[in-house]
């Protein structure tokens, strides 16, 4: 199959690709790298700095949508697949859809369905826009919610929704938003996580001075625009009390908005990671992490677990959305390091099963050919 791969989150339409590619698909991926973290693509569209970056973007994209014919399959990282506004993107949508078999669409992270079903509907317990019934007044959250709600974002995600062959989601929180309105075209399927090859996942507890209690070292990315949204702050002062209290028992890692292979090698041999505190599933960071032998600490509900239908393994060390929380958490975890090797265990045979690369592709080649 011919694949064209529009936009970039988090490393999941790059990892697609290689999977797709290990069988012969030929693929396509059109990004900006997802801004700061550089993530690999084909054909770069980076947003120009300056007052007239959107038009010098715009005409670079005009000149390649030639190149962007032809394809059994189109699939979009989010309604928003190009750094323009959604005034400008019908058109581009309507050409795309024009001169290709099929277009998806991913539900991948922020947009309409998500902001206006956490906001309204609320049916996860948490999210980013709701505690229980109660909806977040965090300066960020606001944002979304006046940037997306009754806007021409909207009417572009709506339309997009409505027009394309299918929906693709890649969490259980953002399906629980886009199934019940298109049941019919609206599926999960895990992220992709391309394990290293030729290393062993770090299984083995960090080392410690003979007859002390292991060290262990705790990671963090930090994104301070949007560190109040995700939790970060939380985890952060919550992590950092740990290690006042404990302070030969625990190592804390923090990476601040660093590209995407300096984050790698800032992770590497780590014991556990923190990460975004109001999600009911581990999202590719986390992941990626877990391929390498790293427990997660953040998203791991038991609808994570039901929607792929996992029953024995429990890798990821859960919290809820609380400062108390996740103090408790990493305290029982430095306090109890015997705990590590079996959940670091569990987690390299948790992406095994469920987010290898090319598993992941196959179930992506399925719903393309039904969609």
């Amino acid at each position: 199959m011919k694949i064209l791969l529009l936009g970039e989150y988090s490393n999941v339409h790059a990892t697609l690709a290689e999977g797709l590619r290990t069988m012969g698909h030929q693929v396509t991926v059109v990004s900006n790298g997802d801004f700061w973290k550089d993530y690999p693509r084909d054909i770069d569209v980076s947003r120009p700095a300056g007052r007239l970056g959107g038009l010098r973007l715009l005409a670079r994209i005009y000149a390649i949508l030639p190149r962007l014919r032809g394809y059994d399959v189109v699939q979009l990282i989010n309604p928003i697949f190009f750094e323009l506004k959604a005034e400008r993107l019908f058109r581009i949508y309507r050409y795309l859809r024009k001169h290709n078999k099929k277009v998806f669409l991913g539900g991948f992270g922020m947009d309409w369905y998500w902001v206006h079903t956490c906001t309204y509907g609320k049916p996860l317990r948490y999210s980013d826009f709701n505690f229980g019934d109660e909806v977040r007044q965090d300066p960020e959250a606001i944002r979304y919610q006046q940037d997306w709600l009754g806007t021409a974002k909207e009417r572009l995600n709506r339309m997009i929704a409505t027009d394309c062959d299918g929906i693709i989601t890649g969490l259980y929180e953002y399906w629980v938003c886009y199934h019940p309105v298109f049941p019919k075209k609206t599926t999960y399927i895990p992220y992709p996580i391309r394990a290293e090859i030729g290393t062993d996942p770090n299984t083995e507890v960090s080392d410690s001075a003979e007859g002390s209690l292991p060290s262990i070292k705790i990671f963090i990315g930090i994104n301070r625009q949007r560190s109040a949204y995700k939790g970060t702050d939380i985890m952060l002062r919550a992590a950092e009390d740990i290690q006042k209290r404990y302070p030969d028992r625990m190592e804390l890692v923090k990476a601040e908005s660093v590209p995407f292979e300096e984050y790698c090698r800032m992770m590497e041999r780590s014991d556990a990671i923190l990460d975004q505190l109001y999600a009911y599933t581990p999202s590719m960071n986390p992941l990626l992490a877990m391929s390498k032998g790293i427990i997660c600490i953040g998203g791991g509900e038991p609808e994570n677990y039901e929607i792929i239908h996992e029953t024995e393994l429990r890798p990821i060390i859960n919290v809820e959305p609380t400062y108390e929380s996740v103090y408790h958490e990493l305290e029982q975890l430095v306090l109890h390091p015997e705990r590590i090797p079996e959940l670091k265990r569990q987690s390299v045979e948790y992406i095994r099963r469920h987010h290898d690369y090319q598993k992941v592709a196959r179930q992506y080649l399925d719903f393309w050919t039904k969609g």
